[in-house]
Formats: C-alpha cells, structure tokens, sequence
C-alpha cells in the first residue's frame, strides 16, 4: 500500500517482491482449489464447499501488518535503557515526550490517537516478539510469520487455518483489504480480496450494465456445473452478492486517515457493520523499511507520519465499529524490527525483536506485556526475541475464537503472556 506522502524504496535486494504480484497470489492460491478475480475482486474457494449463507461471527480477528519492518524501538522507547539514547544520538524520542511511561517503556507521541484505547484498557504492547531464530530477509521473514509453520512445505497461511478451525459456514469468513490476498490467508478455505468495497463486484460492470445481466449471464453459465471450477464459481458469485449489506452501511471515511490504511480500515468497519460472518480480516500499512531519514519524532518526519497514521487509523476504526467493537481483536505484526544503533543516514538497518500491540475485545491493555531482554550499543546489536510472535497470536486464538491452537499453529507450544481474557 502506498504511504501518504511517497518515499523511496530502501533498495534492499529482497525488498522488491514484498507486495505479491497478481500472478504470484493467483498461482499461490491455486491450492486452495480454484481462484476468480472479478474486477479488482479476488476471490479463492475450496471447491468442494458450496456458497452458505452468512452466519454472524461470534469474534473477528484484525492482523495489521505493518510491511516493511517498523522500528519497535520507536514506536515503544524502553527510555530507561542508556544503550538507547547512546545508540541513536539523531532520532531517539526524548523523555518528556513520551506518553504512557511506566517504569521502563513510553509510547511514541505521534501514538497519542490511541491513548484513549490504552486509558480505557483496551490497548497493550508486547515488546521483544518475533520470529525464534532471526531473518532479515523481508520476503522470507514474512512468508515465515504468515505461514507461521516452520518446516513445512505447504503453502497454507494461518488464518486460513483458522478459519478452517472455527465452526462458521460463512462464505465471507476471511478477507483481505488490499492488494491481493497475503500469504496469511492462502489455503484450502475460502478467503476474498479487494482493494475498495465500491470496487469489489464483477469486472466489466459498468453503465452499460445496469440490470445485471453479466451477473445473470454468469450464474446460469455455472449453475449446472458440478466441475471444481463450476462449485468454485458459485461460490465466488455468492460471495461478491453477499457484500452488498457492507456497501450499504454508512460510510465514514472522512473520520480516517486520507491515506490507504485509513481507506482499507474504513471498508473493514463497514463489512464489520453489516455483520456477514467475517472471522479473519488482514490489512497492511507501509513503507515501513526506514534505511534512511527515519527523522526526529516531531511532525512531518517519517516515523512520526507512519506512527500517526497507524494511531489515527486504529483509534477511528474502533470508533466506526460501534457495537461491533466488542467482538474486534486488533493485532499489529511487522516481519523483524530494526538494530538498535542508528546508521550514517539517519535510518536503521534490519534488525530482530519488535513489538506487537493488541487492541479491542478481550484486550486487558493498558500495560506493557513481555519480558524485556535490554539493550547493547553495538553495530551489529538486535532487540533479541524473548517471546515468539506466534505466542501473541496464539493467546488471541485460544481466547477470542473456537479455533483449536494446536491446528493453527502445528507442533507449537505457545506461552501464555496475560494480556486477554476468554469470551
């Protein structure tokens, strides 16, 4: 997704193939048994499972994926550690501007939307998460935490796992709200995709088509047909009808960002709203990748704008759900943090450890969560992981849904960390 206001690529070797290519998601979701893309709609089906009709979901679980590798460092200051404030002597967030400080840790002041979600114990942090064994490659450590299933082969991404889990028949269980379906949700279960909600309808429908005929045409060209490709069909037709009570609902975009996070949580409020049995819902924000110019955390500096951005997105998207909200778990996840020592341009290179928030049902937020390994002011020095990333996302799982952790995450035996309570 495009930043508000653009900024270079890092240029890093592996940086290029972050944001899939069409090709790529179509070829990769042809496991799950057959792929349409209508318009800028894709959708991926098992084709064995015809369309069923929406059933409310008893909690929906938000991944933010933050593509690029956000600074954890910057976005939670372990302002107690004196390797921090030595090691980037340009860009560390003085004292007095932290908002939130406990006895180790204050929030990055352009996190100052989200504070009324952290006041109201509804936001939390969980600092030194991350992969087990470091990888700072973007393009692998991101297949890595999405597939969240070391060693395996198969392309299978842990939502759609989830999703396969739950008890829901929903024909809209996951969604993705972007370009393209991440590899979190490529698998045998059915999962969409579209960039807008107005946009995610039948490609070619147009003025010349006002009564729907091409729709008509394309149901009774697949009705009869009991191939993969004919159920698959259905499916997907049902599916991309089954949107129009979201597309009906209020539109309050104008209280967001004016920027493609704000834009894509907007459309996920909306779908929320109309309640069409979407479980597991994906969004990205990016660039991220701040190999140079990370600058000062006043306004108009990169981290501060992307900071603002993700505060100002969340804290508005909780706001937009209403009633809604009691039933939204929001996760923040990047694929690695960053060195704790700045670089000769002002920005950081690939680092390890990073921090991960958690915000909304079930949340007991207001607190840092995690154990806290310090810090070394040296090049080469990482954040050094303490609690597996797929710990977090495991005690949101056990928690908030019916999904069986140990079919989510095979062979993984997850810690528990003590920021959420069960429904």
């Amino acid at each position: 997704m495009n930043h508000p206001t653009a900024v270079p690529d890092c240029g890093c070797p592996d940086r290029a193939p972050v944001a899939a290519t069409r090709r790529g998601v179509l070829r990769g979701a042809a496991l799950a048994g057959a792929t349409m893309a209508f318009g800028s709609t894709i959708v991926t089906m098992d084709s064995r499972r015809e369309a069923d009709a929406a059933t409310p979901a008893r909690s929906v679980v938000v991944l933010l994926s933050l593509r690029g590798a956000a600074d954890g460092l910057s976005l939670v200051v372990p302002y107690r550690e004196a390797a921090y404030y030595a090691a980037r002597p340009g860009i560390a967030v003085p004292v007095g501007s932290l908002l939130a400080t406990d006895a180790t840790f204050g929030l990055h002041p352009a996190l100052a939307p989200m504070l009324p979600l952290w006041n109201a114990g509804k936001l939390a942090a969980i600092h030194a998460t991350g992969l087990p064994v470091a990888n700072r490659s973007h393009f692998s450590a991101m297949e890595e935490i999405e597939d969240a299933d070391p060693g395996t082969a198969a392309r299978v991404g842990w939502l759609n796992r989830l999703v396969g889990s739950t008890t829901s028949d929903s024909t809209l269980e996951a969604l993705a709200v972007g370009n393209g379906l991440p590899a979190s949700l490529l698998g045998p279960e059915p999962a969409m995709s579209f960039r807008t909600l107005e946009t995610a309808t039948i490609g070619g429908a147009d003025k010349w088509d006002p009564n729907g005929t091409r729709m008509r045409s394309l149901s009774t060209l697949w009705r009869g047909s009991p191939s993969p490709m004919g159920r698959a069909a259905r499916t997907a037709l049902d599916a991309v009808v089954d949107l129009g009570p979201a597309k009906a609902q209020a539109d309050h975009v104008a209280s967001y960002p004016n920027s493609d996070l704000g834009k894509a949580l907007s459309a996920v409020a909306r779908t929320l709203r109309a309640d069409l049995g979407v479980s597991a819902v994906t969004v990205d924000s990016g660039n991220w990748d701040m190999h140079v110019g990370l600058g000062k955390p006043v306004a108009g500096q990169w981290m501060h704008r992307n900071a603002t951005d993700l505060a100002s997105g969340i804290a508005a998207f909780f706001a937009d759900l209403g009633a809604m909200a009691d039933r939204v778990t929001l996760v923040t996840l990047s694929e690695f943090g960053r060195r704790v020592q700045e670089n000769g341009t002002g920005g950081l290179d690939h680092g390890w450890g990073n921090v991960m928030f958690a915000a909304g049902a079930g949340v007991k937020g207001g607190r840092y969560y995690g154990r806290w390994p310090g810090l070394q002011n040296t090049v080469d020095a990482d954040v050094p992981v303490t609690t597996d990333f797929r710990s977090v996302l495991a005690e949101v799982v056990r928690t908030r849904t019916s999904a069986s952790v140990a079919s989510v995450f095979p062979g993984f035996a997850p810690e528990s960390l003590g920021f959420m309570t069960s429904l």
